[in-house]
């Protein structure tokens, strides 16, 4: 069953926030949708936006800018939570780069995580499936992009999943989360302790087994304070030069880690779906 939460007029079509009980993460679940103008007459292409540590499905709904485009491209905006929340599980929260709130799109094998947190099986099979099943959506067009814990969410995804969207891009993902602490802290308790776990989910990792077809875009600002000891998107860069991976990775002076940054690059990331998904 599908609750709407609000839904509001925006630039000619309609934003939406809603809630669901989530069978993948054990719980209910929010999501945000927007519905540009065109779906009144149509089923229109889907780009998925992944907030990172700390978001919910607010965040880049209310800070990112992406509306006003996505209504004259006819593109239809899905942002989920995060994370599942009120698990009730001990140390779930009160610490922002782990538990609630820090769900890294993974699929956790560890108890207790394992019965809530399994976001990767939620991004790429629940979450598309209700949404086709609610919007007017064509679900063959989807592309996915998003921001730090949520672009090594995208990317991961992507990679894992090919062909199940035409593009991907991110805005200073976490690349090589087993090489860094917010994954270091992360993964073991998510994961486990094999490394190969963590390979599972690491987008330098993943790339070397799986290239995505098309060009990856990554912006990253160089004034980013997570930028040498979290992000190191030069891993990513060697990555995929070694697979073969087309890459365009731009860096931009004096950009930091917040949505100043991505309302300022979010048009380019919606054409450069636009261009994938039909629409240009």
């Amino acid at each position: 069953m599908l609750e709407t939460i609000s839904e509001q007029r925006l630039h000619g079509g309609v934003q939406g926030f809603y809630r669901h009980y989530s069978e993948a993460c054990a719980g209910p679940m929010r999501f945000a949708v927007y519905q540009p103008p065109q779906a009144t007459q149509q089923r229109c292409p889907v780009l998925y936006f992944l907030a990172g540590l700390t978001c919910t499905e607010e965040t880049a709904t209310l800070k990112a800018g992406a509306q006003r485009l996505a209504a004259e491209l006819g593109m239809v905006l899905v942002m989920p939570d995060t994370s599942p929340r009120a698990t009730g599980i001990d140390g779930a929260t009160g610490d922002w780069e782990f538990g609630e709130g820090a769900g890294f799109y993974l699929d956790a094998t560890e108890a207790p995580w394992s019965s809530r947190f399994r976001m990767h099986s939620y991004v790429a099979d629940e979450l598309p499936a209700l949404i086709a099943a609610h919007f007017p959506v064509d679900a063959q067009r989807s592309s996915i992009c998003g921001h730090s814990m949520g672009g090594h969410g995208a990317l991961t995804i992507a990679l894992k999943h090919p062909a199940r969207y035409r593009s991907v891009s991110a805005f200073a993902p976490i690349v090589a989360p087993s090489q860094v602490p917010w994954g270091l802290k992360a993964l073991p308790r998510y994961l486990g302790s094999d490394p190969q776990a963590w390979a599972d989910v690491d987008a330098c990792a993943l790339v070397q087994r799986q290239t995505f077809p098309g060009t990856i875009l990554i912006d990253q600002g160089e004034a980013d304070p997570f930028l040498e000891a979290q992000l190191k998107p030069e891993l990513f860069d060697q990555a995929c030069a070694e697979a073969g991976q087309a890459l365009l990775l731009r860096r931009h002076p004096g950009y930091d880690h917040s949505y100043w940054f991505i309302t300022s690059f979010i048009d380019d990331h919606l054409r450069h779906h636009a261009a994938a998904l039909g629409l240009l």
